[in-house]
């Protein structure tokens, strides 16, 4: 069936962060601003998703979650689909999204002082998650090669020792829209195996993956990688269902499983919010299709973003995106500074975007945007870039 991503839908005093707090944040109007920062979309979910809360809506009782078995095997069976990885339902723990999850991982795994791997820039709730819990943060920085990220391993062996406990690998990586090819998960992988250090793999974007590239599960790779993985996944992403605030928590090791558990039950965490599982079995057990046009529109935006740069702003580069729906633009051609960039981006073209310094070193010089909205709004936004600087 047709799906309209054309369609703008207005969010504007909905109580919604990425339209209703950009003034806070960026000190741009929402009457007259466009909004390209939070990383949810502009699209509404399958419509599985709000038949499913329609059903809802109508029994009226909105008590307890209790999973009878069919909300997680729709995520053993989605993983088994899309991603070629058998898993069992007993491995899934549901948390109140993948931030909360990442910061109780860190708890469970780690003590006040030691040391966590992160490689920046990345998404910048992993160093808060980090350092928020007594942790040290070791940033493992990425280097650009042939104008996109690679892993320096070099650095992560220099740098992991007796002390480093947990990588939070980001996979595939936001906001430098890489999908890390198998070559490059193994041999991250032999690393951290032979030093102990427990891999969490945050996959939330893993279903947004554009043609030519292809999503690879870390945990897959083999079965004794397995047993020293954490792999996080989402319909949050995949189905714009982020303000339902409900993550997987997938652990093969059982012993690794039942700590992360234990410390769950510590936290109060017994039960998910109902209505994230009743939108994510909703959108895995019948949004595939909704997900298929959405990748087609999204390389559209993704393709026009990187054409119209080039041939009308060529000193701001849009990194080439294998996944996820953020254009990462480098601003380091520009002869100015950065907060002078800042300043005409907000001020002139009233664009709310995220700076590239929040997401650690590496990502000075850069600015974020989120471009899962429709084609006009992508469109004018591109049109007041170019106006404020050329």
């Amino acid at each position: 069936m047709p799906y309209d991503f054309d369609r703008i839908i207005d969010r504007r005093g909905t109580q919604c962060e990425k339209w209703d707090g950009m003034e806070e944040h960026y000190g741009v109007s929402p009457g007259d601003g466009i909004s390209m920062w939070v990383a949810d979309m502009e699209f509404r979910p399958p419509p599985a998703v709000a038949q499913a809360f329609k059903w809802e809506m109508e029994h009226g009782v909105h008590g307890y979650w209790a999973d009878s078995g069919q909300y997680k095997q729709a995520i053993v069976n989605w993983m088994a689909r899309r991603h070629n990885w058998s898993i069992e339902p007993s491995w899934i723990s549901t948390t109140h999204g993948i931030v909360m999850a990442v910061n109780m991982l860190v708890q469970a795994f780690c003590k006040p002082g030691d040391k966590v791997i992160i490689q920046t820039p990345v998404y910048y709730p992993f160093a808060f998650a980090v350092a928020a819990n007594g942790c040290q943060v070791i940033n493992n920085r990425l280097v650009k090669e042939n104008g996109r990220y690679v892993m320096d391993l070099d650095d992560l062996k220099n740098q992991a020792d007796e002390q480093t406990r947990m990588i939070i690998l980001c996979s595939p990586h936001n906001p430098g829209g890489r999908v890390w090819s198998k070559e490059e998960l193994e041999a991250l992988a032999e690393i951290c195996l032979s030093r102990n250090i427990l891999m969490v793999s945050d996959e939330i974007h893993h279903d947004l993956v554009y043609p030519g590239a292809k999503h690879t599960v870390l945990a897959s790779l083999s079965p004794e990688l397995q047993d020293k993985v954490v792999v996080c996944t989402s319909a949050s992403k995949t189905f714009n269902l982020a303000g339902t605030m409900t993550g997987n928590v997938i652990i093969a090791n059982e012993e690794l499983r039942k700590q992360f558990t234990d410390h769950l039950y510590k936290c109060g965490m017994f039960l998910p919010n109902r209505f994230g599982p009743i939108a994510a079995r909703a959108a895995y057990n019948h949004g595939e299709g909704w997900l298929d046009a959405l990748l087609l529109y999204l390389e559209e935006n993704r393709n026009l973003i990187a054409s119209v740069l080039e041939n009308r702003l060529p000193a701001v580069k849009s990194m080439p995106l294998e996944g996820t729906y953020l254009a990462w633009l480098d601003f380091s051609g520009m002869d100015a500074p950065m907060d002078e960039i800042v300043r005409k981006v907000e001020k002139e073209a009233r664009l709310a975007l995220n700076h590239g310094d929040t997401f650690g070193p590496g990502g000075e010089n850069h600015l974020r945007m989120n471009f899962a909205c429709p084609r006009l709004m992508v469109e004018q936004a591109l049109e007041r870039l170019i106006k404020a600087f050329v």
